[in-house]
């Protein structure tokens, strides 16, 4: 993550994505959200990468607050978890329905280019139900 916590331009973009939401901008969601979308840049994080991000940026944030912060972060609509293999969760800044590619050998999250996917018909859903959203993770190794 290329933001950096001390940078005046990175923080107001950050206070901005939180007051967006209607999330009061308390020391931590700053310094979280100034990681995640700081540079302007989408982005697939794991609550631990986020961790490991903010303990070397200098910031007291314990692991439970990341987890309930990006928690907070999907509640609020800026955020979407994306569940790989029913355990491993990663969250994407970005929010526009696309796919993405899980590169298998490093356990990365990366979108792929949602103009190359076409989904001819789904499953008729059960009387009462409707479909909510479809995600769709294309698993990858290397050659």
């Amino acid at each position: 993550m290329t933001a950096k916590l001390t940078d005046s331009v990175a923080q107001d973009r950050a206070g901005g994505w939180l007051a967006e939401a209607g999330l009061r901008p308390t020391r931590q969601r700053v310094a979280l959200a100034t990681l995640l979308v700081g540079d302007g840049k989408d982005r697939h994080v794991t609550a631990e990468s986020l961790f490991d991000a903010v303990s070397t940026s200098g910031e007291k944030v314990s692991l439970a607050t990341v987890y309930n912060t990006l928690r907070a972060f999907c509640e609020a609509g800026l955020m979407r978890e994306i569940t790989v293999d029913g355990s491993k969760s990663y969250f994407d800044t970005n929010i526009t329905d696309h796919p993405h590619f899980f590169w298998e050998d490093s356990a990365e999250l990366s979108d792929a280019p949602a103009e190359e996917l076409e989904i001819k018909r789904l499953p008729e859903v059960p009387e009462g139900a409707e479909i909510a959203k479809v995600d769709v993770v294309i698993r990858l190794r290397k050659t």
